[in-house]
């Protein structure tokens, strides 16, 4: 599936956790708003460029890292699956990740454990990019539809049927035919 996304790693999903104390069961409450510079989602419906994504957060200190449990908002906009009407949805998908110490990673890393999965706090901050992008993917359906029931384009000349009448048809015969159709419209003139 290939997917239009933000790269980890950069800095538009950066959550300065410095306020955040270490002990374990203490939280902090955040909101950020940020402004998207490239689609973000899917090939058929994706969170456009310059639109607004809302993320509600809270952070929590446990003995492993940082556990962050938030919220995604934001408009898709895409086209229809079977007719190619444009779609708009509303996403709101929540989402809880693990980020860990480095310190705790390191272990974990002589334990033969694949650590470049793991999500890291780096330097009083933590890259949110993953897990949003991870949410925002899961809230967009592969195959978008204007409504329920579209019964899509005709295959004939690409009209969609919603604008078409219950008599719409085309008149296709077999290429086959065509040498005794000359020869029925030749026997019709004599």
């Amino acid at each position: 599936m290939s997917a239009t996304e933000s790269s980890s790693g950069s800095k538009e999903f950066l959550l300065s956790i410095h306020e955040l104390p270490r002990r374990s069961g203490e939280y902090r409450d955040y909101r950020l708003h940020r402004t998207l510079n490239r689609p973000f989602g899917l090939d058929m419906i994706a969170i456009p460029a310059n639109e607004e994504i809302d993320l509600t957060l809270t952070a929590t200190s446990v003995d492993e890292g940082i556990l962050i449990r938030g919220r995604v908002r934001s408009k898709a906009v895409g086209e229809c699956a079977r007719c190619l009407a444009p779609v708009e949805m509303d996403i709101d998908q929540g989402f809880d990740e693990l980020y860990e110490y480095e310190s705790k990673a390191a272990a974990l890393s002589d334990e033969d454990v694949e650590t470049d999965e793991i999500l890291m706090v780096t330097e009083e901050s933590v890259d949110l990019a993953i897990p949003v992008r991870d949410a925002v993917i899961l809230a967009l359906p592969v195959n978008p539809l204007c409504e329920e029931d579209c019964p899509g384009l005709c295959s004939i000349c690409g009209t969609p049927w919603r604008e078409l009448d219950g008599e719409h048809g085309h008149e296709e015969r077999d290429p086959r035919w065509k040498a005794l159709e000359s020869l029925s419209e030749r026997l019709k003139e004599q």
